[in-house]
C-alpha cells in the first residue's frame, strides 16, 4: 500500500509591497494562494535551471552526436 504525502500549511510572515496588498484585496485575490503559486513556480524554475546546468555536458554530447551521425535508427523511420 502506498502512503500519501500530506502537506500541512505553516504560518509565516511575508513582506509585500503595500500597493500590491491593497490592489489584491480590492480585486478579491487570495494572497496566500497567490504566494504559494508564485513560490511553487519559482521552485520549478530553479530546479529546471539547476537540472539544465548539471546535465549540460550530456545534452551537448547528445546533440553533437545527432548533428554528426543523425538520429539512431532513423533508417527505420516511416516518416
Amino acid at each position: 500500500m502506498q502512503r500519501q504525502k500530506v502537506n500541512f500549511k505553516k504560518r509565516t510572515n511575508l513582506s509585500i509591497q503595500s500597493n500590491l496588498l491593497v490592489e489584491a484585496k480590492e480585486l478579491g485575490v487570495n494572497i496566500s494562494a497567490s504566494a504559494e503559486n508564485g513560490i511553487s513556480k519559482a521552485i520549478a524554475e530553479e530546479r529546471k535551471k539547476r537540472w539544465l546546468k548539471e546535465n549540460h555536458s550530456a545534452l551537448s554530447n547528445s546533440n553533437l552526436f545527432v548533428e554528426e551521425d543523425g538520429l539512431p535508427l532513423s533508417k527505420y523511420s516511416v516518416f
